[in-house]
C-alpha cells in the first residue's frame, strides 16, 4: 500500500484549508496513494479561538473531505475539531474513503510546555482502528506521539501501521524529540508509522524558539517498524508518497517479539 505524507501550513480559514487539503489529495492520488494523511488541526491552525470553526462529523466541512476523498478514490485521514460538551471542542481525526467513515478523539491533551489545550479541548477515551485495502491502520494525534501505550494498543487490535497527524510545537530540542519519538513509537509496536505534521508557518524560522502556539515544524516522516526513515519532508509544504509492506511488518515482529515477549502490560503495575 502507498501512503501520502501531506503536509500544509493551515490558516485560520477552514474553506481556504478545505481546499489546500483537496489539492493535496488529488496529487496523492495521482502518486498512486491509497491512503493519504493530512496533519492535525488541518481544519483551522491552532493559536485562535476553536469553539466558533468547530463543526460536527455530518458538518460541511467533513462533508467537503469526504468528497476529496471520493473525488480521488483514496482513504484521507485529517485533523478536525467537533463541538463537545461544556463549551469545548475534540481534537478530532476524520478518517474517510472507499469502505471507511470513523473518527478518533485524541486522548493525550498537550497540557505541556506552558500549552494547556485541556482548558478548551475535552479528550477521547477510545481506541480507533481503521482498514484500508486490507491494511488495518491505527489513529493518532500529536501529543499521544509521547505514550507508546496506544501504538501498542494499536498493534494488539491488528494494525501493522499507525498514523499521527500533528501540529508539533517549536522550541528547544523539539525537532530532535520528534524524530527520536516517532522512531521509537515505530519501533515499540512494530509497526509503520506515518507521522504527518503542519509544515511551520515561516520555514526559515528557528525550531528552536518557541511560538505562542503548536503551530508546526514540519519535517514529517514514514518510519519502519524496523525503526528506520523510508521517507521524509522538510519544514516546508508538500507531499511526499511511499510504499509501506504489511509482510515487513510479520518479518520484524517475528525477528523481534517486542509484543510477543512484554510481561507488563496496562494495569500491571500500582
Amino acid at each position: 500500500m502507498r501512503i501520502a505524507l501531506c503536509q500544509l501550513t493551515s490558516t485560520d480559514d477552514p474553506r481556504r484549508n478545505l481546499a489546500l487539503l483537496t489539492e493535496h489529495v488529488r496529487r496523492a492520488a495521482d502518486d498512486g496513494a491509497r491512503l493519504a494523511v493530512l496533519p492535525e488541526a488541518a481544519m483551522c491552525c491552532f493559536g485562535v479561538p476553536l469553539g466558533p470553526v468547530a463543526e460536527p462529523l455530518d458538518g460541511p466541512w467533513a462533508d467537503g473531505v469526504r468528497a476529496a476523498a471520493e473525488e480521488a478514490g483514496i482513504t484521507v485521514v485529517a485533523g478536525m475539531f467537533t463541538p463537545a460538551p461544556g463549551g469545548r471542542v475534540a481534537n478530532t481525526l476524520l478518517a474517510t474513503g472507499p469502505g471507511t467513515d470513523a473518527s478518533y478523539d485524541k486522548i493525550h491533551l498537550y497540557d505541556a510546555f506552558g500549552f494547556r489545550e485541556s482548558d478548551t479541548v475535552a479528550a477521547g477515551d477510545r481506541v480507533v482502528t481503521v482498514d484500508v485495502d486490507d491494511v488495518r491502520v491505527g489513529l493518532a494525534t500529536c501529543y499521544d506521539l509521547r505514550f507508546p501505550e496506544l501504538f501498542r494498543a494499536h498493534a494488539d487490535a491488528g494494525a501493522t501501521v499507525s498514523v499521527l497527524p500533528a501540529s508539533w510545537g517549536a522550541g528547544p530540542g523539539k525537532r530532535d524529540q520528534w524524530e527520536l519519538l516517532v522512531r521509537a513509537r515505530a519501533l515499540d509496536a512494530t509497526v509503520w508509522l506515518a507521522a504527518v505534521g503542519q509544515s511551520a508557518p515561516d520555514p526559515a524560522a528557528d525550531p528552536e524558539q518557541p511560538t505562542k502556539a503548536p503551530t508546526g515544524i514540519g519535517h514529517s516522516m514514514l518510519v519502519a517498524p524496523d525503526g528506520t526513515v523510508r521517507a521524509r519532508l522538510g519544514a516546508e509544504p508538500g507531499t511526499v508518497t511511499a510504499a509501506v509492506d504489511a509482510a515487513e511488518t510479520t518479518r520484524i515482529r517475528r525477528a523481534v517479539a517486542v509484543l510477543d515477549n512484554r510481561r507488563l502490560r496496562d494495569g500491571d503495575v500500582g
